[in-house]
């Protein structure tokens, strides 16, 4: 790949030059902590991103999913926790906020373009009461995310517009890519069939080991 012929853009000024300024709307929209709608959205919310990087800067972006109600536990205005559920183990994300306690967060809700971001800095805790209120199907959580907020804002419609994503008629999760069991075989799980897989990722099988 060669790059020669690039035109890039190296330093602020240059992209608001690009781009133009922002509407002074946009620039104060943030907030530094929770009002009552932030609140509202955080109890509808069954699903969000959280955005870290580690000291080098190296990045991640892990999908955190609970029942809504149940995904967001809000301590204070100022104050979320996102609880731990059964995952391969990996811990990037949490890894990285070992070294860099800065996260980023976007909440959705299914079939709202619009969506709730959160930055803040966060902390990992491996007990507290609080997790009490955070079980799910019986199972309370070994470590919870708490985040302190610095900033909260809702982020509009645009990207959902564009992309079509909650429109039914859109969905043909298998047209361009393959199912998740052929996936699986080729980068991840070689030694086994594709029917053991398909078994392995069919859906009732699979939500057993959710909690």
């Amino acid at each position: 790949m060669t790059t020669e012929t690039w035109t890039t853009i190296d330093d602020a000024a240059a992209l608001t030059e690009l781009l133009g300024e922002p509407h002074q709307l946009a620039v104060t929209k943030g907030r530094p902590a929770l009002i009552d709608i932030d609140r509202d959205w955080l109890a509808a919310t069954p699903f969000c991103v959280m955005a870290t990087a580690d000291a080098d800067g190296s990045c991640d972006a892990s999908p955190k999913g609970d029942p809504a109600g149940q995904l967001v536990h809000v301590i204070d205005d100022r104050t979320i926790a996102l609880a731990e559920r059964p995952g391969n183990r990996r811990a990037d994300g949490y890894k990285n906020i070992l070294s860099n306690p800065h996260v980023g967060l976007n909440f959705f809700i299914p079939g709202r373009g619009d969506t709730l971001r959160i930055n803040g800095r966060a902390r990992l805790v491996s007990d507290a009461p609080f997790f009490d209120e955070m079980v799910v199907k019986g199972h309370r959580p070994l470590l919870a995310v708490v985040v302190e907020i610095d900033d909260v804002f809702f982020h509009c419609s645009k990207a959902f517009l564009r992309s079509g994503l909650w429109k039914p008629e859109t969905w043909n999760p298998e047209t361009h890519v393959p199912r998740r069991a052929v996936i699986a075989q080729k980068v991840e799980r070689k030694e086994m069939s594709l029917e053991e897989l398909d078994a392995y990722y069919d859906p009732d099988n699979y939500s057993q080991h959710l909690y």
